[in-house]
């Protein structure tokens, strides 16, 4: 036997084939692993596998960039938000008036539908009146005096009617106001002042609503008159208007007179 036979042996393990070694470092935002030793045949030399992977780095700066993208979502929120009241509110200011414009509308269509019925009811008034204005007129005229002193003047002035208006004048070509009716009396043997104030104040004063044929109509107040004419039935009066109408026949209503003095 040998002497080393009893000799235990204490052979230095070999490292076995399958182990592994983790190796791990952040460098500047990087992650680096190594792997060692993968299951590696006993004569096959040891094999090393690095893998790299770039992760994020979280600086000051990326915070301020989406803390900053949160405030730009939540200011455009806000802005869609204004918009939709701004948007809102416009439509109800265009529907209030639309409104109000339908209403103007409608106001003005009342407006003048009053205003025709109110023409339509004058008019009527008027042929009423102008109706019974022409019976009082016959009435008088049947009643005149034997030598037919108001139908003699009534057609005197009928006769001048489209005549010039000239002031001062006293015909026969032209009259002014006051020359008329005083050439129309003197026609029936009425002698009038020649001007128009003085004829104002001549015969009896007498109602406008209670006119007669052949009454004296004036303008102004009784004694200061500018303007006379003479009343012919039918509701109208003859008269030298101005120089632009000359001699013309008009219903009261053209120009009302102040009041009316009666001569005959």
């Amino acid at each position: 036997m040998s002497p080393n036979a009893l000799i235990p042996s204490h052979r230095k393990p070999r490292r076995s084939a399958s182990s592994r070694a983790l190796r791990a470092g952040v460098t500047g935002g990087f992650l680096t692993l190594a792997v060692t030793g993968a299951t590696v045949p006993a004569n096959a030399a040891e094999k090393s596998v690095s893998e790299t992977q770039e992760m994020p780095t979280i600086t000051m700066a990326l915070a301020s960039s989406a803390a900053e993208s949160a405030d730009a979502a939540q200011q455009a929120a806000l802005n869609y938000e204004r918009q939709a009241l701004q948007d809102a509110a416009a439509a109800k200011a265009d529907k209030a008036a639309n409104k109000a414009k339908a209403a103007a509308e409608k106001k003005a269509e009342a407006e003048a539908e009053a205003k025709k019925a109110a023409d339509e009811a004058r008019k009527a008034k008027e042929a009423t009146q102008a109706r019974a204005s022409r019976s009082d007129e016959r009435t008088s005229l049947s009643t005149s005096s034997a030598t037919g002193s108001v139908a003699t003047l009534v057609s005197f002035l009928k006769a001048q009617l489209g005549k010039a208006y000239v002031l001062g004048s006293s015909g026969p070509s032209s009259y002014d106001c006051s020359g008329l009716t005083q050439a129309a009396f003197s026609q029936i043997g009425v002698n009038l002042p020649r001007v128009s104030q003085s004829q104002s104040t001549t015969g009896t004063q007498v109602s406008l609503s209670n006119l007669q044929v052949g009454d004296i109509l004036y303008w102004g107040s009784a004694g200061s008159a500018y303007h006379v004419a003479v009343y012919v039935g039918g509701g109208n009066f003859i008269g030298a208007q101005n120089p632009s109408t000359g001699i013309v026949e008009r219903p009261l209503s053209y120009d009302q007179p102040t009041g009316a003095v009666r001569v005959l």
